[in-house]
């Protein structure tokens, strides 16, 4: 015979075991695997970003010195 208090923990055990399965998948991708997913997106979309405005940078530059070296 189980106590009350025993019924509750293995209740509270099942309902854990059931959201872990949630994050982690059964045999297909869950909830963590979706958001590595979504971080690995987001960082190669910064990186690019990163890019474009260096790129951007050195270009800008690049126009002030000519514009500078044509003015005098």
């Amino acid at each position: 015979m189980m106590t009350e208090f025993e019924g509750q923990v293995l209740a509270d055990l099942s309902v854990l075991k059931s959201q872990m399965q949630q994050v982690m998948g059964i045999g297909q991708p869950g909830r963590l695997t979706q958001l590595e997913r979504r971080v690995e997106r987001h960082e190669r979309s910064v990186q690019r970003m990163k890019g474009l405005f260096t790129a951007a940078g050195g270009l800008v530059t690049m126009v002030q010195v000519a514009v500078d070296y044509f003015r005098r």
